[in-house]
């Protein structure tokens, strides 16, 4: 089974890496973009006979308590049974 985790920046905080993105996009003729926002991908591979809703409650304790800053990031958490 695998867990796929997206994390980025709440859309209210500044993001000056998506920002520099989204500049050097529109240097390079890219016109309309509004908004970049650069986060993370994570894919964690989980072993084991576990039921999907465990596995997902795991993880999304993982994403909660270390894996994101609550505070400033957002996450997203697909699980993919194997």
């Amino acid at each position: 089974m695998k867990a796929r985790i997206i994390i980025t920046p709440k859309k209210a905080v500044f993001d000056p890496q998506g920002k520099t993105v989204q500049n050097t996009l529109e240097h390079f003729g890219h016109q309309g973009i509004s908004a970049v926002h650069v986060g993370k991908f994570l894919e964690v591979e989980i072993s084991g006979e576990e039921d999907i809703e465990a596995v997902r409650a795991r993880m999304d304790e993982a994403c909660r308590r270390f894996l994101t800053n609550p505070v400033i990031e957002d996450y997203t958490l697909d699980i993919i049974p194997s």
